[in-house]
């Protein structure tokens, strides 16, 4: 058992070596110029924050370190024309964000407390359409993971409202599981706050993208809502997407037995091929994750959409813990899905992911296949050949 673990977490380590940097610096000593020609869109994301600020070193701008209180700010990022859907282009090592090829963080604006950023963030959402995206990221990310990773996604997806980042205070360590579970355990009344913060707002629909560890921190405060009479933000909730979720089987089923069957379009990612989950299982007695569960029907009878990735690529060097974001043809689906209305009738929905698919599929044209299992059916969207 010791070897296996061993032998595990020097896999996930190396995999995970492989598709991140070395250092999570968010704000480099000098930026290369770049024409304005070369950057194709300037994206600025809204952020509340259970970490500490940096002060060993700034350029983190916010580090590993817990705070007792949620922090906000808002940070300007451009994306280069030649980014390519579904990559997130970073400069090596400690080289100098070049704007023409990569995702460079060129201004940082701090919000002195609550009032504030909820005045902030209110104006930009009233300006963008009244839709608010909430990401809540996962297992070993540093802020700077997550600030891109929601780039990425808004871009990609084309997403129409605002952008937030809760970012709660994960060690950006491979060695760092148990301190993250802490972490996103004492942080859940700060997304709770947040998320009725946003709905206090003339928002009209809050969003939410969860991924891994960032799951079981979703579900905690989506419970506590349920717990208050208020599962659905006063009817503000719209999409809630877990994607490849690190959380317990029977402890996800108990979250939504609490919950109870969702009314708005509620979705789990997950693929069997996902290593880190298969590490997450093996650290917590081999029981099954969420994210790579085998029996679709079971949890589809909670109330819930089940969307099978096992036959599709993942792009983060054979981890296959991030196929939501980084495959070019989910990321564009889930861009589909993100852009319609969350009220659409569930056959209509369903019809319509399926003529989404076959569109896609014959422009992606990658030999795959996504099985998507509902309460009441299920539906193979082959995504080309």
């Amino acid at each position: 058992m010791a070897l296996r673990l061993k032998s595990l977490l020097v896999a996930f380590a190396l995999a995970v070596t492989g598709c991140a940097g070395p250092t999570h610096d968010l704000l480099n000593k000098t930026t290369v110029a770049a024409p304005a020609s070369d950057i194709a869109a300037t994206h600025e994301i809204f952020v509340a924050t259970t970490r500490q600020k940096a002060t060993k070193d700034p350029r983190q701008v916010f580090d590993s370190d817990r705070s007792l209180t949620t922090s906000y700010a808002r940070v300007d990022v451009t994306v280069p024309k030649s980014h390519q859907v579904g990559n997130i282009e970073r400069a090596k090592g400690s080289a100098n964000s070049n704007p023409a090829k990569d995702f460079t963080a060129k201004d940082v604006t701090y919000y002195e407390g609550a009032p504030q950023f909820a005045k902030a963030v209110g104006a930009d959402i009233t300006m963008r359409g009244d839709r608010a995206l909430v990401f809540v990221h996962g297992f070993n990310n540093g802020f700077d993971d997550g600030i891109y990773r929601l780039t990425q996604i808004a871009h990609d997806t084309k997403y129409p409202g605002t952008p937030v980042l809760f970012s709660w205070a994960s060690s950006a360590k491979t060695t760092g599981y148990l301190y993250d579970r802490d972490s996103a355990n004492a942080a859940r009344d700060d997304l709770e706050a947040t998320l009725r913060m946003l709905a206090k707002t003339r928002v009209k629909s809050i969003d939410i993208i969860a991924h891994s560890m960032g799951t079981w921190l979703t579900m905690e405060a989506l419970r506590q809502l349920a717990i208050t009479g208020d599962r659905d933000l006063g009817g503000k909730l719209g999409y809630v997407i877990l994607a490849s979720p690190d959380i317990d089987v029977d402890v996800f089923k108990k979250q939504m037995i609490r919950y109870g069957k969702p009314t708005k379009p509620f979705a789990i990612l997950l693929s069997g091929d996902d290593r880190a989950l298969k590490l997450s299982s093996l650290i917590s007695g081999d029981k099954p994750r969420v994210g790579d569960y085998g029996n679709a029907a079971d949890l589809a009878s909670y109330g819930v959409a089940v969307v099978d990735l096992t036959k599709t690529k993942g792009g983060d060097g054979g981890l296959n813990h991030a196929k939501f974001a980084d495959n070019p043809f989910l990321v564009q689906l889930l861009g589909n899905r993100l852009r319609t209305p969350a009220g659409l009738a569930a056959d209509e929905d369903t019809a319509q992911l399926s003529n989404i698919g076959q569109g896609l599929g014959k422009v992606v044209g990658s030999a795959a296949e996504v099985i998507i299992t509902t309460p009441f059916k299920v539906l193979t969207i082959a995504t080309g050949g």
